[in-house]
Parts: structure tokens; C-alpha cells; sequence
């Protein structure tokens, strides 16, 4: 072997034991289907972070409650079985009022009026998430709720008896308000209770509606426009603070274009979603002036529920909120 070969397998067995770049790995469950605009936004997020790090930090998306039932993903990630996740904050309402201000029904009807009561109410979702040791990262709303029903709703009393799913505080008091019968159901497990009868009716986003193929069970879709909840995207504080200073900044910077990216994706797919429903043969329509005027009774009912559990700190969010 000539020295010149010689010298140049031992190169390249120097360099064959130089340590590769250290990858971070981390785990970002998720309740809705791949496909769903949530998800769909959250996948992108996780590319555009790969990318800004060149891979140094790689974030798994697992839609669909595959790693996480919805309502186990918060604690998952506050005790570090998860890194990152998204959850509905609303259903966590029963720890702090904080959480259930964006399903406060007709506060916010639209989405800049949704986006303005975000900017009012994450001062004090940030703080209450902090405390949990987690770290808000972006929020995205969905679109605004409406009614699925199998039977005509003329008025509230026509809810009376109905078989309600209820996702957070905010529906369940609704059924409560009605005299339905309210079952707490998931968004991943909402077809199956539609087609097994568990519940006939339900307030939801035209995506939810769309996920769930609720034209084989159901008929109705009334655009009550009664909030526009939102899912927020949070980490594991100590598992942001271990990354690098560059790798922090490019999250923090692919967190502010996913909140941009995933508002603008809601408000464009919202219309499509409801002429979706309408081309599986869904009747969609406005509530009647009775049903809005019963609904509206029964929102200041649930705002004025809300206001008391909140206390000053909701007063203060609201008076926030109206002077934006």
C-alpha cells in the first residue's frame, strides 16, 4: 500500500468517527385527523422547523389521538411524555375559566373578532400555562360552531330530549340549559357515536361535521355562528429551554407563521367546508328568528355563568377585549 492511500484511509476513518450533529427528537400528538386543516398546519410547522435547524430538531406529528386521547395530551406534555402538542383549550376549561373565554357563545362571532379576543385573553392563558410549565408556542381557531340535528330546530324547546355530544363546560351546560341528554365525546370518536346512536345532535365547525361523514347519520347543519374555538399549540418548557439559542428562535419564528398560516387556512376553508355538507344532500341554514332569539337567551345565561366563575380576572379579559 503507498503512503499517499495509506494517509488517506486513515482520513477517512477520522472522519467516519466525527461525532454526526446532535438531533433532537420530539413527539407532537394531536386529536384531529391528518387531513384536517389543524393538521395539516401542524405538519408544516414540523417542516419548517427541520428545515430552519437543518434537521438538528425534528418534531413527529401523530394525528388523530394516536399517541394521546384529546383530553390526555395537556398532562402528556406538561409531564414530558410529549415534547409539543395541540390541544382544544376549552376542554380544560374545568381548571381555569381562562381557558373557556373563546366558547363564551356570541362574544366573538367572526373570525376578527376572534383573533381580537385572543389578543385580549392570552396574557392570562400564557400565565396559567406557564404555571403549569408550559409554554404557548401559536393558536388557531376553528370555524364558527353550528347545530348538527336528524330533526327540524324551529326553536330550543325543539332540542328538549335530544341525545347532545358535549366537548367542553360550555356544551355541556348547553344540554344542560335544553333538556337534552349531553354525552361527552371526542372529536376521534364521533363517528362512532353517531352511528351507533350514542348521540343524535351536536354543536361543531363545519370541519368537525366534514371529519365525522356526518351526512350518513345526520340531516341538519344550522349556522348558529356561536363561537370560534381555538386549539393551541404549547411545549414543555423545559424542553424548549434545553435547545440551543438558534434552535428556540427558528420554533419561535415557525410558531408565528403556523398561528399566520393556520387563521388564514380556517377563514379560507370554512365556506368550502359548509357547500361540502351541502353536497352530501345536508340541509344547511340559518337558525330561525326563534332559535337565534332562544339561543341568544341561553348565551347570556352562559356569559353571565362565566363572568362569576372568571371573577375579576374574566372582567377584566372582556373589558380588554371590547376596547380593541
Amino acid at each position: 500500500m503507498t503512503r499517499t492511500a495509506a494517509l488517506g484511509m486513515l482520513a477517512a476513518a477520522a472522519f467516519s468517527v466525527q461525532p454526526a450533529v446532535a438531533q433532537t427528537k420530539w413527539n407532537l400528538p394531536a386529536a384531529y385527523p391528518a387531513d384536517n386543516p389543524h393538521s395539516v398546519n401542524l405538519t408544516m410547522f414540523a417542516k419548517d422547523v427541520a428545515a430552519a435547524t437543518g434537521n438538528k430538531l425534528e418534531i413527529t406529528v401523530h394525528p388523530g389521538a394516536s399517541l394521546f386521547k384529546a383530553p390526555d395530551i395537556k398532562r402528556a406534555v406538561q409531564t414530558g411524555q410529549a415534547q409539543v402538542g395541540e390541544v382544544l383549550i376549552s376542554i380544560h376549561e374545568n381548571e381555569d375559566p381562562v381557558f373557556g373565554i373563546d366558547v363564551v357563545p356570541f362574544l366573538a362571532t367572526s373570525f376578527s373578532d376572534a383573533k381580537k379576543l385572543w389578543a385580549a385573553s392570552k396574557p392570562a392563558v400564557e400565565k396559567k400555562l406557564a404555571s403549569q410549565g408550559l409554554m404557548v408556542l401559536f393558536a388557531v381557531p376553528w370555524a364558527p360552531q353550528g347545530i348538527y340535528t336528524k330533526k327540524d330546530l324551529n326553536t330550543v324547546e325543539d332540542m328538549k330530549g335530544l341525545k347532545w355530544r358535549a366537548y367542553n363546560v360550555g356544551t355541556a351546560r348547553i344540554g344542560e340549559l335544553v333538556g337534552a341528554q349531553s354525552v361527552t365525546v371526542q372529536a376521534a370518536e364521533l363517528p362512532q357515536a353517531l352511528a351507533t346512536g350514542v348521540v343524535n345532535s351536536f354543536m361543531s365547525s363545519g370541519g368537525t361535521g366534514y371529519d365525522s361523514k356526518v351526512w350518513e347519520t345526520l340531516t341538519n347543519f344550522y349556522d348558529v355562528q356561536a363561537w370560534l374555538p381555538k386549539d393551541i399549540t404549547f411545549v414543555n418548557k423545559a424542553a424548549f429551554d434545553a435547545l440551543d439559542k438558534p434552535t428556540q428562535e427558528a420554533v419561535l419564528k415557525a410558531a408565528a407563521t403556523a398561528e399566520d398560516r393556520g387563521w388564514k387556512m380556517w377563514e379560507e376553508k370554512t365556506n368550502w367546508y359548509l357547500d361540502q355538507l351541502k353536497a352530501k344532500g345536508m340541509k344547511v341554514a340559518p337558525p330561525s328568528d326563534a332559535l337565534k332569539a332562544g339561543l341568544k337567551k341561553l348565551g347570556e345565561q352562559l356569559t353571565a355563568d362565566w363572568k362569576k366563575k372568571a371573577g375579576a380576572d374574566g372582567e377584566a379579559i372582556i373589558a380588554a377585549y371590547e376596547k380593541k
